[in-house]
């Protein structure tokens, strides 16, 4: 009996050998770039840890102190963190879908080059965009808006739209839009060009008469797996969204913290003051955030 009970184990296991084998390498990098690093944080948001003592046992001062005692973080980074990703994230989402569905109109070859000139951006390094974007709003008068307004006689003397915390988060906001046409996406893309013609003219039949009934009752219920897919990367790249204002105004904090995010608090308490214990416990609370707000996502657009 235990003879056969090895064989019938050796027979499964040759089976599935090829399997584990292509999920070994996903497997090792997911544990040792993901895994253990979030596991990492989360051991050390519990502990005081400058970088060159062993980390000392703290308990939840961290989280006490984030939420009662950081006034940065309660009055500019949560709000400024709330306000960017409920405007990146879904505005960024639906521009994306109504991109995606304009282009899967068109003819196959301007489709092509059409997407490519959206989806570039999102290539684009943060550190490279925004020196494209600090010529546009250089603070001088040589600065392409600048110029145009004072060419214009609209203003009297240049604006510095980069350092001014009237004007930073909304350019923020611009950019992040500019270059939020990413995977997600081609994905939606994609997802609409999969799906079958016959669904729109039975959809006809039954008095599907306008693009927005056609948009509600076919497109978006036949391609939920890539609006899935879409939600969640925007949701992700909201949250991660951090580099953007640091490189854009040249300085971290941001000019009257007008334009910091959580990222960059982080980036601030671990890099700059070494207080890794401190960022630990703030990425762990912008771990949380992220995964909320992608369990609404999938409760949206999850498979009945």
């Amino acid at each position: 009996m235990q003879t056969e009970w090895r064989s019938q184990l050796s027979r499964q296991w040759r089976k599935e050998a090829s399997a584990y084998g292509f999920i070994a390498p996903y497997a090792v990098l997911f544990t040792i770039f993901i895994a253990i690093p979030v596991l990492a944080a989360f051991l050390l948001s519990f502990t005081f840890f400058d970088s060159i003592q062993p980390p000392q046992f703290n308990g939840l001062l961290n989280y006490i102190v984030l939420l009662t005692q950081d006034d940065i973080f309660m009055r500019y980074v949560l709000p400024n963190t709330i306000q960017f990703a409920v405007l990146v994230g879904p505005g960024g989402y639906v521009l994306a879908f109504l991109l995606a569905w304009m282009l899967a109109q068109l003819p196959r070859t301007p489709r092509t080059i059409f997407a490519l000139i959206l989806y570039s951006p999102s290539m684009t390094g943060g550190v490279a965009m925004a020196v494209v974007w600090q010529t546009l709003f250089s603070g001088d008068q040589n600065g392409y808006l600048n110029s145009f307004l004072l060419s214009l006689n609209l203003i009297q003397a240049p604006i510095q739209w980069l350092q001014s915390p009237e004007y930073l988060m909304t350019i923020m906001i611009i950019v992040t839009l500019w270059s939020s046409m990413g995977v997600g996406f081609l994905a939606m893309l994609a997802g609409m060009l999969d799906i079958n013609p016959e669904l729109y003219e039975a959809g006809a039949l039954d008095g599907v008469s306008s693009r927005w009934q056609e948009i509600i009752y076919i497109t978006i219920p036949s391609m939920k797996p890539q609006m899935l897919f879409g939600a969640v990367m925007a949701i992700v790249g909201a949250f991660q969204a951090g580099t953007i204002g640091v490189a854009l105004s040249g300085s971290n904090p941001t000019p009257q913290y007008a334009g910091q995010l959580i990222v960059n608090h982080i980036e601030d308490y671990g890099f700059l003051r070494y207080e890794m214990g401190y960022a630990a416990a703030v990425s762990v609370v912008l771990l949380l955030m992220v995964l909320l707000f992608n369990r609404l996502a999938n409760k949206l657009f999850r498979e009945d």
